[in-house]
């Protein structure tokens, strides 16, 4: 048996950072994933934070589905405006452009 066996190599500051991020990174995912779930949840981390989320009420989402419907309502007539000064203003710059024809000149006929 060598004597190195139970002890950790010498592992530089970079590849500590890796790990730490690393470990911190697969802890937030899994917050996320249990914050982002649609059940009542209690977090307590090392009783230095402590979060409770409790999903919406029935009224809480349709106020919310009425809020998100206004918004894109807004935001299409928004659009639908902003074509329309576009296409004012092009029609603005054909018409400008756009002139008599000069009439053509007459012909005399000799006879």
């Amino acid at each position: 048996m060598s004597e190195s066996e139970g002890q950790l190599q010498d592992y530089s500051v970079d590849q500590l950072a890796g790990a730490v991020v690393l470990v911190l990174g697969a802890i937030a995912g899994l917050l996320q994933v249990i914050w982002m779930s649609k059940c009542h949840c209690k977090v307590n981390l090392c009783y230095l934070f402590r979060c409770e989320r409790r999903p919406p009420t029935e009224e809480e989402m349709k106020t919310l589905k009425d809020k998100v419907n206004e918004k894109k309502q807004e935001k299409i007539l928004k659009k639908e405006n902003d074509i329309l000064k576009k296409e004012d203003a092009i029609l603005k710059r054909t018409e400008s452009q756009v002139r008599e024809p000069e009439p053509e000149p007459e012909i005399e006929k000799l006879v």
